[in-house]
Order: C-alpha cells, then structure tokens, then sequence
C-alpha cells in the first residue's frame, strides 16, 4: 500500500496558522529572549489561547480534539523558526500533560488537564538523574509510604518547564518498593510546585534552548498524598517507556522544522548576499549543499509523519519513532552545519537565526533518547539481544 503523507485540510489549516504565528509573533521577539536567556511567557500564553497546548486532548478536558499529527505539525512548524518556544510546547504536552492522560484517574484529568491545554500551567516530567543519563532503569530517588502520604527523596536533572512562574507539577519516577528478584520497582507521582520539600534549582547555563525553562530538582521528604500516584504502582517503568516512545515523534518533528528552518534561512541568504558581482546562490557548489538540506528535510518529514500516522492509528510505532528520531536529529545537526557555512562569518553572528538554529540543533541527538539508543531500539526490533 503506498504511503501519502499529504495533510488533510483541517491539518493544513493549522499548518499554515502556526506557520503565520511563528513568522509573526514569534520571530520578531525571540531573538532577543534568546540571548537574555528569558523564558517567553508572553508567546506561551498566546500559543495557549490558540489552543496549542490542548492539541491531541479530548475537549471534554479543554483540549482541542486533535491528534498526535496535529501536535507535530505544530512542532515542526515553530521550530522552523525557534526550537527554544517549540520544545516549551513539545515538553509541556508530551511529557506535561500526556502521562496523566493516558495513564491518569479521571479525578487526576479533570483537576489538571484543563489548566494544561489551555497554556495557563505547565507540567513537566521528572525522570533523569544525575547519575542515571540514559539508564532511566537506575532510578535512585524513592517514595515511602507513610499513612496516606507518599515520601519523596532524591533529585531529578535536565528537567524541561520545571521551575517556570506558571509551572503546576512535576510527575516524577521513583522507587517505591522491589520485584522478587531484587530489581526496583518504579512508579510515577503527580508533586504539584510549591510543595514543602520540593526545591527546584536556578536554570542551567546551557549551550542552546536559551528561552526554554530547564533545571535541577530536590526532594527532602516531600509528602504528597498516595492519591497522586499516576497509574498502576509499579508501572511507572513501563508508562514512562509509553511516553518516550511517543515523544520521540514529536522530538523529530521539532528537529525537521529545524532542518526546514536551516533551508529557509539558506535559501534567503543565497539570493541577497552578493560576492564577486553576483548572489552566492549563483554557484553550483551552493545550489548543491542547499538541495541536499533541503532533501534531508523532506525525508525526515515523512518520516515523522509516518510514526505518528502509526500512532494516530493505533499500530505499532516504536521502530518507526526510533527512526523518525535518529534520522531527524542527525539531518538537524547537519543542516546547521551548512546552513552555518553557507552564511559564512555572520553564520557565526547570533544576530543570524541560523546561529541560534547551530546552538540548537545538538541536543536533538541526546535529549529523549541518544542517538546511540535509538540504534539500540531499532536493533532490538530487528530481533538482537539489546
């Protein structure tokens, strides 16, 4: 059966809304945000009366009704112009809102998911730890029974929406007791921001992402009642796989807009900037380096979109996700590289978007899975021992 990715056109609507919004809200004050390392509040809390943040939710939660397609043409499209505002959205949805979705009471939904769709709190997910990185499995922080409380000591890292002026909760993983064969057992619990004990750190000083709300978490005996477990006790493991794998699609369709966005910038550039009498864009050495980002984008984007097609379908995804994610992330890191060597000396300038694009562009091939995990995955669904 042959794929076609083409939108329908209610997702084209809401492409080139969001196209529109990213060219018209977003360009003019990002940059600036950008190099104050100032969270942009004023164009969250526009993208939350435009619905963004409700996208994929059921309106019955003050979501919008869409789906997991919808959510990354969203993505996609900001990022094409800044990934500090789009991974504000992608964590605040994926990793914010979508746990207590998919694995939330329906008391849990109706006092949270709301406020999350309509932009006015942010929710983060607390899942690395200092020393943990990629081994998620070796969670350290725990959370002891006592009474009708939970207990929580330990700390979380890279935590993305954590410690903004409108952040409502972190869902953090914890150890909450063990299997029969020694190994823990790892469950997820809603701890809302303000709670005694829960002390969220300064923002890091960090490469890229310098509008977007990333820091260190602590827990000292944060108390928070049994009933903010999310989901099963001793799922959490499993539940946080759910979610990683879902937002690795999101993930690369934030990193193709970069991509798309590195061409855009490029192409510009090439026409208006002049040497030796004519416009670089002239040279066929150019015009070549600006086909290949701009197939390198192309192909990233259908691949995105068909792990989240899988998704919206209910078929399986996770190969396709890993995928999607691998190839997006790398094309990213690529085309900021020539984007950076087609503007030459003002690429190396931050008052050029493509400089910001080139800070931006390498966590893609670390956060929410490595590069090297994503092999590990595809490997593993080719049928070999991980």
């Amino acid at each position: 059966m042959a794929l076609d990715h083409r939108l329908t056109p209610e997702h084209e609507e809401l492409r080139r809304t969001v196209e529109a919004f990213a060219h018209d809200v977003v360009a003019p004050k990002i940059g600036d945000l950008y190099e104050r390392h100032e969270f942009p509040y004023e164009i969250v809390r526009e993208m939350g009366r435009m619905g963004l943040f409700g996208l994929p939710f059921p309106e019955e939660y003050g979501g919008m009704g869409g789906d997991y397609l919808a959510l990354g043409i969203a993505l996609e499209e900001l990022a094409r112009v800044d990934s500090s505002v789009a991974i504000t959205l992608e964590a605040g949805v994926s990793l914010g809102a979508m746990p207590l979705h998919l694995f939330g009471t329906e008391e849990q939904k109706r006092q949270w998911l709301p406020k999350m769709c309509s932009g006015e709190i942010l929710g983060a997910f607390g899942l690395t730890e200092p020393d943990g990185g990629s081994d998620a499995g070796g969670t350290r922080t725990t959370a002891v029974k006592d009474g009708d409380e939970w207990v929580i000591n330990g700390s979380k890292c890279f935590i993305t929406n954590s410690g903004t002026d409108i952040t409502g909760l972190v869902t953090v993983t914890a150890v909450t007791g063990r299997k029969a064969d020694g190994r823990p057992e790892i469950s997820s619990i809603i701890v809302p921001s303000g709670t005694p004990g829960f002390t969220v750190a300064a923002p890091y000083s960090k490469v890229g992402w310098n509008s977007s709300d990333t820091r260190e978490l602590a827990f000292d005996n944060v108390r928070v009642p049994l009933a903010n477990l999310v989901g099963q006790e001793g799922r959490g493991y499993a539940q946080f796989l759910r979610i990683l794998d879902e937002g690795r699609i999101a993930i690369s369709a934030l990193a193709t807009g970069l991509a798309q966005g590195c061409v855009d910038e490029s192409v510009k550039y090439a026409k208006e900037r002049k040497a030796f009498g004519r416009p670089i864009g002239d040279n066929q050495a150019i015009q070549f380096k600006l086909a290949d980002m701009e197939m390198r984008a192309h192909m990233a984007r259908i691949g995105w979109r068909d792990a989240a097609s899988r998704l919206v379908a209910g078929e399986s995804f996770k190969k396709e996700a890993a995928i999607a994610k691998l190839y997006s992330s790398t094309v990213a890191v690529d085309n900021a590289r020539d984007a950076t060597q087609i503007h030459g000396g003002y690429g190396f300038m931050n008052e050029y978007p493509v400089a910001r694009m080139w800070r931006d562009s390498k966590i893609l091939e670390i956060g929410e899975g490595t590069s090297e995990v994503q092999r590990m995955l595809i490997a593993r669904e080719l049928g070999f021992a991980g």
